[in-house]
């Protein structure tokens, strides 16, 4: 079987959509010694995960499923640059929880997502 997937529809797209926007906001705020550092590793990151599940909803689910693996380990990848911008007091303890827990969140509907996925990848 090989369904498509309407990006649009899908609620970890739309949930990292969100996460993604709550970031650049925050981001609007760093020094501009980081502008070509720490902002741009957070910036391309953060739009990697939304980017890579409407890129891989457009695929096979085994292709789709190596998208979401990507969009998985921007989310990784985001928070530890998350701590490294809290620890040079870019962001509050309150704002990094936050965000830290929204990317918790979609990472256990991703999960679920790709569990799903993969059945249907099986059949």
């Amino acid at each position: 079987m090989n369904k498509k997937h309407n990006f649009r529809n899908l609620k970890i797209w739309e949930k990292a959509l969100q996460i993604a926007f709550t970031v650049s906001n925050k981001i609007e705020n760093f020094p501009n010694k980081e502008q070509y550092g720490l902002t741009s590793q957070i910036s391309r990151c953060s739009v990697s995960i939304p980017s890579n599940i409407a890129e891989g909803s457009s695929r096979t689910e085994k292709s789709f499923s190596h998208f979401i693996d990507i969009a998985l380990g921007s989310s990784y990848e985001l928070n530890t640059q998350l701590i490294i911008a809290h620890h040079k007091k870019y962001i509050t303890t309150e704002e990094l929880k936050s965000i830290e827990t929204d990317i918790q969140e979609w990472q256990r509907m991703t999960a679920g997502f790709q569990k799903t996925l993969n059945k249907i990848k099986q059949q």
